[in-house]
């Protein structure tokens, strides 16, 4: 049989590189790729590659302050000078770069960017064994030539970028140290791994992993030092303690092993075995800074039972994000999920508890995908039930199990364990007051700088700049709320010609607020109806009242009661429904509930309005146009 060999390279092919400084070539010959804004342009589309990148948001990377009036006139030279310059496509022979309704694209394959070969390379490498792993993972690192994008991190877009891209680096060469360390390549990692230490003192896991080099090149007493200087710069720098893996790790070395096969394997063998199974982090998460901080006390505290186990709120068994649709739960879960790597080396997973019609999915259902992510067993052995099977695998496993939209108590008190090293993170719009040992954090809406931000990051900050106030109407129309806002900022990207002025006058329309919040398939208005569709009996038709019958803003219980024609006590109990599920606010601070005053955020308030009118109820003059 002949031998095969790999296919010569095509001496006419373009390689694009971002994991370094920005370069093109064609074969042998480097392009010249001109001046500083044609390359910051450049990069920006090679950050998405095969996908548009929008007017503003080119604007935004090459002018990040005040851009001039003829900024798209100059992005269009900058563009057809790219074009002149670069070889066409391949595949069809067309230009590289084309234009598009949602901005300019440009057309690259795997084989011609070194950052989609590197993606390749990594995801390639998951789940082989060890030799096959370190082969690839470090085939994917020798793709880098520097730090990324050097010199052209003067524009915030790209350096957002390029930390974005320094973060993976960081990520696959521990992957590739914890591949090696299992293949008994120990002494030729601590030098790397020293450098990467003092470049990142704070990243756990490259700790862990050179203290278990150290400890395989039989310098135990470096190793140990390693630990030990980790434990005086956290609590010194973020009053916490090392992780469970790096402890058990110092621990193995202690007791005279080599660090890895006493601990249970290598650094990596349980995150690999176990696998994690995350939505990717949002790169434009913005505001609720001091909800992030809360829930990272609240998961990464280590008690005698693992994280979590001491803190001083309750059993954290379970937290709890709870606020109204669309404020970012599940943004906010995930981005903790991801920032807490290292303390659940047993994996993070993700798992919905409703389907894509919004309906309660069966807990048999939730239990197979758990066990299929995990590895735990999901079938009963000798009359031991599913759900107990599962949580004695979580009690005893040192992962994060985020369980997203749940719909009440019923649907997840067989799946928290409430001792042990696993921690549940749930999301729901109500309270889940049946939920009793559960820490709570609540989940309002962002700020108006954070919403102008995050609604800057999607149409361009440039575009936010020049008409402020309109971009203030337009999140405040919004309530605040991430969801709506990035609906809003997803319209106004595809509508590039539309003034935000005049999506703000579309939004302070009560009758035709909620059909501007629409995008492809992402819909407030389905959203809130979901929330309708979880009310107890009457409690729809009570919000709706509330609506019709109280005045914009805040409104008392007294005012209430004569909405709803009951008296106070029974308006009470009907105000609190509607509390606990998200649905109205209250006081955050005590108060008695005379004193109290309640309010029905403007998205709610006009959904309740238009379910009213449907049910021919009372009709507002709210949602009367003209």
């Amino acid at each position: 049989m002949p031998q095969l060999l790999a296919p010569a390279p095509d001496p006419g092919a373009v390689r694009f590189s971002v994991l370094g400084p920005l370069s093109a070539h064609h074969g042998p010959r480097e392009l010249p790729l001109g001046p500083l804004k044609q390359r910051v342009v450049l990069a920006m589309l090679l950050g998405s590659p095969n996908a548009p990148v929008s007017v503003e948001a080119l604007t935004d990377a090459v002018w990040p302050e005040t851009p001039p009036r003829t900024a798209r006139k100059n992005l269009q030279v900058y563009v057809s000078a790219l074009r002149a310059l670069l070889p066409p496509d391949p595949e069809g022979g067309r230009e590289r770069i084309s234009h598009t309704a949602g901005g300019y694209l440009l057309r690259v394959g795997e084989e011609e960017l070194d950052a989609l070969r590197f993606r390749s390379l990594v995801r390639a490498a998951q789940g082989r064994p060890p030799r096959t792993a370190a082969r690839l993972l470090r085939e994917a690192l020798d793709l880098w030539q520097g730090p990324p994008l050097g010199g052209l991190r003067r524009s915030p877009r790209l350096a957002e970028e390029a930390e974005r891209l320094e973060l993976r680096h960081l990520t696959v060469y521990e992957d590739w140290a914890e591949a090696e360390l299992e293949l008994g390549g120990a002494p030729a990692l601590v030098e790397g791994l020293r450098d990467l230490v003092e470049r990142h003192p704070l990243r756990e896991r490259l700790r862990a992993a050179w203290m278990s080099a150290l400890s395989g090149s039989g310098r135990q007493a470096e190793a140990l030092a390693v630990y030990d200087d980790y434990r005086q710069l956290l609590a010194r720098e973020l009053g916490l303690e090392p992780g469970g893996a790096m402890t058990a790790r110092y621990r193995a070395v202690l007791a005279g092993g080599e660090g890895t096969a006493a601990a249970g394997g290598t650094p990596g063998s349980a995150r690999r075995g176990a696998g994690t199974v995350l939505p990717p982090d949002i790169g434009d998460f913005t505001g609720h800074d001091e909800e992030l901080r809360e829930l990272l006390d609240a998961l990464a505290d280590d008690g005698p039972g693992g994280p979590g186990a001491g803190y001083g709120h309750g059993p954290a068994g379970a937290v709890l994000l709870t606020g109204p649709a669309g404020a970012g739960k599940t943004v906010l879960a995930v981005r903790a999920g991801h920032l807490l790597a290292d303390r659940f080396e047993d994996g993070r997973f993700h798992v919905p508890m409703r389907d894509g019609a919004g309906t309660r999915r069966p807990l048999d259902e939730v239990l197979a995908e758990l066990s299929r992510l995990t590895g735990a067993s999901s079938a009963p052995s000798r009359g031991v039930p599913r759900d107990e099977a599962w949580r004695a695998w979580l009690a005893e496993h040192r992962a994060l199990v985020i369980l997203d939209d749940v719909p009440d108590e019923d649907a997840v008190r067989p799946l928290i364990a409430w001792a042990g090293r696993g921690r549940v993170l749930l999301t729901a719009r109500g309270r889940l007051g049946g939920l009793a040992p559960v820490h709570r954090v609540d989940v309002p809406p962002l700020h108006a700088e954070g919403a102008l931000d995050l609604l800057g990051g999607i149409v361009g900050r440039a575009r936010v700049r020049a008409d402020r106030d309109a971009a203030l109407r337009i999140v405040r129309a919004c309530g605040l709320l991430p969801l709506a806002v990035r609906v809003s900022g997803t319209r106004l990207a595809v509508l590039r010609h539309m003034p935000l002025r005049e999506f703000a006058d579309r939004l302070a329309d009560p009758a035709g607020a909620l059909d501007e919040l629409t995008a492809g398939d992402v819909s407030v208005r389905l959203r809130l109806g979901r929330d309708w569709d979880d009310l107890p009996p009457g409690g729809g038709r009570d919000a709706e009242r509330l609506a019709a019958r109280t005045p914009e803003g805040p409104f008392t219980l007294p005012e209430a009661a004569g909405a709803l024609g009951r008296d106070e006590g029974a308006a009470l109990r009907a105000v609190e429904t509607l509390i606990g599920a998200g649905l109205l606010t209250s006081p955050r601070s005590e108060v008695s509930a005379h004193s109290a005053l309640y309010e029905l955020p403007r998205l709610v308030r006009l959904y309740a309005l238009e379910r009213a009118e449907e049910a021919g109820g009372v009709r507002s003059p709210m949602l009367t146009r003209g």
